[in-house]
C-alpha cells in the first residue's frame, strides 16, 4: 500500500545542542580583554600571544574570546553538538550540501581541546561545531555573584535575511521562534526562545553579544557594578517584547556593543506559536523605562563591514 502521508520537512545536516561561545576581533585583545575580565565579571582562562580566552559561572571552558585583528568583526561563533558520530555525519551532510570545510573533523587544538569541525556560513562568517570540549566546574555554586552565567546570543547583521535563516534553520537545524516584522529573526537550538537573531542591515557585521545573568537580581546588581567602573548603559535597563529578556547594553573599549540579559522566554516545542510582532517602542520596551536606542547606539549595533574568515580579519 503507498503511504500517501506527508513526509514534513527534510532532517537538517545537523542538530545544535547549545550556543557555547563567540570569538570577537579588536585591534587592541589586552584592553578588551582587561575590560571583560575586570569590569564585566568573565574570568580569565588562558592568555597567548594576541588572543584571551574567559569564561563564565557555568560550565563551559570559555564562553569569549578576544583576539588581536586589525580591526573590529566577529571572528567565530561555536556551537555545542552532542558527539563525535554527530561531527562526523554533519562533516559528510555538509560536503553534501556544497558546504566547504575549513577544519577537521578533527582533534582541537585549542584551550579546552574537544573533536569538531568549522566552515564559513553564506555571509563568510566562521563557525566551529565542537563536542568533547573540557567542562569546568560551575564558578558560582550559590549562585551570589553577580556576573554573567553563559553566552546568552549573537545577533548578526545581515544583508539577506531570509538566506540567513533557511540556512540556520534547514541546515543547522534552529528553529524561528519569533519575528520583529520582517527586519529581525529570533532563532532558537535549545529551549531558550533565542541563541542567534539576524537583523536586516546594509552591511554584514556583529551586533552585540548577550550575555546571561542568573536573575533579574543578578542583571541589576550588575549594571550597578558596570556603574561604579563609570560604564553607563548605552540603552536600557528594560524588558524586550520578542523573548522578554531584560536588557542593558553597553560599549566595550573596542565599540563593540554588549548585552546584560536575564528571564529569557523559555520554549516548550509542542506549544510554542511563532508571532510577528511589530516594530514599536512600547514593545521594544515593555517596561517603557529605556526609550527607543540613540541614534550613536544605532550606529554601534551597525558595526563595519565584516570581511569575514574567508577575507581574514583584515
Amino acid at each position: 500500500m503507498t503511504d500517501h502521508r506527508p513526509s514534513g520537512p527534510p532532517a537538517p545536516v545537523v542538530r545544535l545542542r547549545s550556543l557555547r561561545s563567540v570569538t570577537l576581533h579588536t585591534p587592541d585583545a589586552a584592553e578588551s580583554a582587561a575590560f571583560y575580565g575586570e569590569v564585566w565579571g568573565l574570568t580569565p582562562v588562558e592568555r597567548d600571544d594576541g588572543a584571551a580566552w574567559l569564561r563564565g559561572t557555568g560550565t563551559e571552558h570559555h564562553i569569549l574570546e578576544v583576539r588581536e585583528a586589525a580591526r573590529n568583526a566577529v571572528g567565530k561563533i561555536v556551537f555545542s553538538v552532542g558527539d563525535r558520530r554527530e561531527i562526523d555525519s554533519a562533516a559528510r551532510r555538509l560536503a553534501g550540501h556544497g558546504v566547504q570545510l575549513l577544519t577537521g573533523p578533527t582533534a582541537l587544538d585549542q584551550p579546552g581541546g574537544g573533536y569538531g569541525l568549522r566552515f564559513a556560513d553564506p555571509e563568510g562568517r566562521l563557525i566551529e561545531l565542537s563536542c568533547e570540549v573540557e567542562a569546568v566546574t560551575p564558578g558560582d555554586p550559590e549562585g551570589r555573584a553577580a556576573i554573567p552565567r553563559k553566552l546568552a546570543h549573537v545577533v548578526l547583521n545581515t544583508v539577506d535575511i531570509e538566506a540567513a535563516c533557511a540556512f540556520y534553520t534547514d541546515v543547522l537545524g534552529m528553529r524561528i521562534s519569533d519575528w520583529s516584522e520582517r527586519q529581525m529573526a529570533f532563532l532558537r537550538c535549545g529551549t531558550d526562545h533565542h541563541s542567534i537573531a539576524f537583523n536586516r542591515a546594509e552591511w554584514t557585521s556583529l551586533n552585540h553579544v548577550a550575555y546571561e545573568m542568573t536573575t533579574i537580581d543578578h542583571f541589576m546588581r550588575g549594571i550597578g557594578r558596570l556603574r561604579h567602573h563609570g560604564q553607563l548603559p548605552l540603552w536600557g535597563p528594560g524588558r524586550h517584547g520578542p523573548g522578554n529578556n531584560t536588557f542593558s547594553y553597553f560599549a566595550d573599549p573596542s565599540g563593540l556593543v554588549c548585552e546584560y540579559t536575564s528571564e529569557v522566554d523559555q520554549v516548550q516545542e509542542d506549544t510554542w506559536l511563532c508571532r510577528t510582532w511589530r516594530r514599536t517602542p512600547e514593545l521594544s520596551d515593555l517596561w517603557g523605562t529605556a526609550g527607543p536606542p540613540s541614534a550613536d547606539t544605532r550606529t554601534r549595533m551597525a558595526g563595519i563591514p565584516d570581511p569575514g574568515t574567508l577575507g581574514g580579519p583584515a
